[in-house]
């Protein structure tokens, strides 16, 4: 899943990012509302977490114009000034959550839980796939009852795959979704990823296959295959 967070506080911003990174997020800065703006429109994001009090263009103008482009990415609110008004005003542009500062940080990360879980379509925290579970807050993935060792990369591409289940994903768009601004994964790295996740999997029935000339799709769960 990838985020981008518009704070213009560095330190703030900086803390933010590499918890998040931790749990295995990519995850974009920017510091004022113009570059948050422009960034939305050139680049999918699963999550947007804003500031109000951002330089260029405040957030709210940044929430106001990324809904009227007709988007529905999720948005999580943080402001200094926790005031009812500004609250139901964001609120009524189409935040999805909000947060005043200050604020616990394992409460922030478990709102961001929720909200790319709603972003990719499902409100569960346990996702199953013939004999694999995997558990979206720990990201950890099981195979029966045994422990499944994956690499932060190899857990992002199952997450993606588990997310978008009998939907074609090509490789540029792997490239997105698991790739932060600066960061060079080639296609051919993504190949890699994906032979040893497929070994990884064998045991519990779950198939990614290859859509010639196209992409990757995890193999619905209903014993017929997605494609060749």
């Amino acid at each position: 899943m990838r985020i981008l967070i518009a704070e213009d506080d560095s330190i703030l911003a900086d803390g933010l990012s590499r918890s998040l990174r931790y749990e295995g997020y990519a995850v974009d800065v920017v510091n004022d509302g113009s570059s948050a703006d422009s960034a939305l429109q050139l680049q999918s994001f699963d999550l947007l977490i804003l500031d109000l009090d951002l330089p260029a263009l405040n957030g709210l103008s940044v929430l106001r114009m990324l809904r009227q482009r007709q988007s529905s990415l999720p948005v999580l609110i943080l402001t200094a000034a926790d005031t009812i008004e500004q609250r139901v005003r964001g609120l009524d542009l189409g935040a999805d959550d909000y947060m005043a500062k200050p604020f616990a940080l394992s409460e922030l990360e478990a709102r961001v839980r929720a909200l790319t879980r709603r972003s990719a379509g499902t409100g569960l925290a346990l996702l199953r796939h013939k004999r694999l579970t995997f558990d979206l807050n720990g990201r950890t993935a099981r195979i029966d009852d045994q422990p499944l060792e994956l690499s932060a990369r190899e857990t992002s591409l199952l997450e993606i795959f588990l997310s978008r289940c009998g939907r074609m994903i090509s490789k540029n768009q792997l490239v997105d979704l698991l790739c932060e601004w600066g960061e060079e994964v080639t296609t051919n790295a993504i190949e890699v990823y994906i032979y040893r996740l497929r070994k990884k999997l064998e045991p519990s029935g779950a198939r990614i296959v290859t859509i010639r000339g196209l992409g990757y799709c995890l193999e619905p769960d209903t014993g017929e295959p997605a494609a060749a």
